[in-house]
């Protein structure tokens, strides 16, 4: 007998993985979490029903969340991850021998430890003497830290269950309060074939906050649409000012300097989006 693995993205569409063996299935104290070695995609993290990471495809994101921002701001000594737990976000930020201080701050416990056992290669930054990993609310943890952070990236599940507040507006101005005064952010945006209506109330609501805004792009397949979008606020620094001939180069798979500026060239219909 063969055992799949099948998220609905939407009501009426959805992709499925075979998977070989189940590792881990827990409901934690926020939410569904299931650790799964599929037969295309390697292990793959599943919460809620819904594709975190998978081994095969993890770098896409994971260098798309932490690059772009950290070449754009000219010297991210102190930098926040809000969600995470799986630890590939931190792995890129280790690349940046700028950085003096990455937080981790994850609600969910449950991710950190599980990912540790069985994501070694995304997780394996998190004991790194830079990193500080804390288990707690995210959006309490940018309410207590003003004026604290050089960049902060925002890491999160879909806007259900924990991770709706991360979505919110006044979540982005506690950002905003949060971030120095030349400081960045940058949020995953979910996909523009199923979540346009997401997409424009974020675009809109960081930039009644933040001065500089810039939406950018990249494929991540095992996501819904496998077209991903990313939101950076900024208070001083452009993405689009930055030189190709500044990026540092750094071992990567998907981002490169000549890739930085082309992220930000969207397709039409998503321009027409965030107009």
């Amino acid at each position: 007998m063969e055992l799949w693995y099948t998220e609905k993205q939407t009501d009426s569409f959805g992709i499925t993985a075979k998977v070989t063996e189940t590792y881990v299935r827990e409901q934690t104290d926020f939410q569904d979490l299931s650790m799964i070695e599929t037969e295309e995609w390697g292990t793959m993290l599943t919460l809620d029903g819904m594709v975190m990471t998978t081994v095969r495809d993890e770098f896409v994101y994971h260098e798309m969340v932490a690059h772009p921002a950290l070449v754009t701001h000219p010297n991210p000594e102190y930098v926040l991850v809000v969600g995470g737990g799986d630890g590939g976000v931190i792995r890129e930020i280790m690349k940046h021998p700028k950085v003096k201080k990455a937080v981790l701050v994850d609600i969910d416990g449950k991710v950190i430890e599980y990912s540790k056992k069985y994501l070694p290669t995304i997780a394996g930054e998190l004991d790194n003497p830079r990193v500080e990993v804390i288990v707690n609310d995210g959006y309490m943890h940018i309410h207590d830290h003003k004026n604290t952070y050089d960049v902060i990236m925002v890491d999160s599940t879909e806007p259900v269950g924990p991770a709706v507040e991360l979505f919110s507006k006044g979540f982005y101005q506690g950002i905003f309060d949060a971030l120095k005064e030349d400081g960045i952010f940058v949020a995953q945006t979910d996909n523009p074939w199923f979540k346009a209506d997401l997409i424009q109330t974020v675009n809109r609501d960081v930039k009644e906050i933040f001065p500089i805004v810039r939406v950018y792009s990249a494929n991540i397949p095992t996501y819904p649409s496998g077209l991903w979008t990313f939101t950076m606020g900024s208070k001083k620094h452009d993405p689009l000012q930055v030189e190709e001939s500044a990026i540092p180069e750094f071992p990567t798979k998907y981002y490169t300097p000549r890739l930085h500026k082309a992220a930000f060239v969207l397709p039409r219909f998503v321009e027409d989006l965030i107009k």
